[in-house]
C-alpha cells in the first residue's frame, strides 16, 4: 500500500501520542529487530529516525498510524507500510520488537539459542 498524505493532515504535534487524526497510539518509541541490526525510532511529532547497523539517520521521515497499521514517508519520497501487534511491528519484510519488550527479550533469547 502506498503512503500518501491525506490534504489537510499534518504530523502529530511534538510531545503528543497520536496520529495524524487525532486517534490516540501507543507506538511512540524505540522498535528493534532481534540482532539489532534495524532501529527505528518513532518520535512523538509524527516523524521516524531509522539506524541500520553502525549507520546512523539511514532513513528519515514521516509516519502515521491508524489503528493497528503504520505508513511511512520517507525524505526521499520512498513509501512504506506496517502493521503492529502489540509489542510486534511487521514492517518491510522485517519483524520489529518493543525495545526491552517481553516480546522482544523473547527474540533474543529464541535467537540466541
Amino acid at each position: 500500500m502506498a503512503c500518501q498524505q491525506v490534504p489537510g493532515e499534518q504530523p502529530a504535534s511534538a510531545g503528543s501520542e497520536t496520529s495524524n487524526s487525532g486517534e490516540l497510539h501507543t507506538y511512540v518509541g524505540m522498535w528493534v529487530t532481534a540482532d539489532d541490526q534495524i532501529r527505528q525510532e518513532l518520535l512523538p511529532n509524527g516523524r521516524y529516525d531509522e539506524a541500520r547497523g553502525n549507520r546512523e539517520s539511514a532513513y528519515t521521515g514521516r509516519y502515521w498510524v491508524k489503528g493497528n497499521r503504520i505508513e511511512y514517508a520517507d525524505d526521499t519520497g520512498f513509501t512504506a507500510d506496517g502493521t503492529f501487534q502489540g509489542d510486534v511491528l511487521h514492517h518491510g519484510g522485517y519483524v520489529f520488537y518493543r525495545e526491552d519488550s517481553p516480546a522482544h527479550r523473547k527474540a533474543i533469547d529464541t535467537r540466541v539459542r
